[in-house]
């Protein structure tokens, strides 16, 4: 299997899995103990999730908290629910955790447009009253990257809180500038799935929308997984020591499948953009056929909604592709553990799919 879906989810590292295990042990080790009990197994327990708090803090600005959550989605509804904003602006490609989740808490929500590279103005007029401005720092699917400390000076300006969803930027860019909030998710950084962050600028003060033990600052409330946080911590620990490299390794891959599909048309700006993302198009490709021919590959559609509903991408349609256009697209994802080899072979066996159509 070519595994080139790394928007979706990353492989898990050696070095979080490794960081995993003690806290997974049986009845004849004290690994599994409560990290919110006082006594000394529960206390080391607490121990292992304070040291991976501090490690995925290294991900993230000065200056603020990291709260534990489930993942990403959660860490967004705690940052959009909490803030008690009822006027709210996100941009016109965010993820539907946040797209969804704030139509929920603002039916009249002000949507920004991109342009036809995928690129928020950072002078777009703020609606009057808004209380909260979400923008992502990098598309999920397209990749761009987001002029976010400019956005966020200018929500701060407007008197806005500023919330970022840095899902796929965590670990491989600098921290987003200027947000009062930033959510992250372990397994988008080859950590493990179930859990995720929200960081909490010094001074923003959020309603708890999980409650029972107080857990968290009394954010969220839960009992806290050991093993989950250890295994958050050592991956944000390893991309922290290995950003340039893995920078420079999906830089060649980015070059090398640009070179491997020709006659396929970028979607949305090759710059600012994360190159572990690409996603093109073909005139007339016929993408679930191609997926049917390469089921020993694993890639995207580019057409298809998280939810699989089959309508067209609400982020291609956003930066201005038609329903056919957005239909006939594809994204390959990769990254540390990818192969030059693999991308090669993959792109090869796509355009030969491709032209057989």
């Amino acid at each position: 299997m070519i595994y080139l879906d790394y928007q979706a989810t990353t492989p898990l590292a050696p070095e979080a899995r490794e960081a995993m295990l003690p806290w997974l042990a049986g009845p004849d080790s004290s690994g599994f103990a409560n990290p919110h009990s006082a006594h000394r197994p529960g206390r080391l327990a607490a121990a292992a999730v304070e040291i991976a708090r501090e490690q995925v803090a290294a991900l993230l600005p000065p200056g603020g908290r990291v709260v534990f959550t489930s993942g990403a989605t959660e860490a967004l509804n705690l940052a959009i629910f909490g803030s008690g904003a009822t006027r709210i602006a996100v941009s016109g490609i965010e993820h539907a955790a946040v797209l969804e989740t704030a139509r929920v808490a603002d039916p009249g929500l002000a949507v920004l447009p991109v342009d036809a590279a995928g690129l928020v103005d950072p002078e777009v007029p703020l609606p009057e009253g808004a209380g909260l401005v979400a923008v992502m720092q990098v598309n999920n699917e397209i990749g761009t990257i987001q002029p976010i400390a400019r956005l966020a000076a200018r929500a701060r300006a407007a008197g806005a809180l500023f919330l970022c969803d840095a899902v796929q930027g965590a670990g491989k860019l600098a921290a987003p500038e200027g947000a009062d909030l930033i959510a992250i998710s372990a397994h988008k950084l080859h950590g493990p799935k179930g859990i995720g962050a929200l960081w909490v600028r010094d001074g923003v003060r959020l309603a708890p929308q999980v409650h029972g033990g107080g857990q968290e600052g009394g954010l969220r409330s839960g009992t806290l997984s050991p093993a989950l946080c250890a295994g958050f911590g050592a991956a944000a620990k390893l991309a922290v020591a290995r950003r340039v490299v893995d920078a420079a390794h999906v830089e060649a891959l980015w070059h090398a499948a640009r070179a491997g599909l020709p006659g396929f048309i970028l979607n949305g700006a090759a710059a600012p953009r994360w190159h572990g993302n690409l996603n093109v198009r073909r005139d007339g490709l016929d993408v679930a056929r191609l997926m049917s021919d390469l089921r020993d590959m694993a890639f995207s559609a580019g057409s298809a909604c998280a939810s699989g509903s089959g309508k067209p991408s609400h982020v291609l349609r956003a930066i201005g592709l038609s329903e056919k256009e957005a239909r006939s697209s594809i994204r390959l994802g990769f990254g540390r553990y990818t192969g030059m080899a693999e991308v090669a072979e993959a792109c090869a066996r796509i355009v030969a799919a491709a032209e057989a159509q």
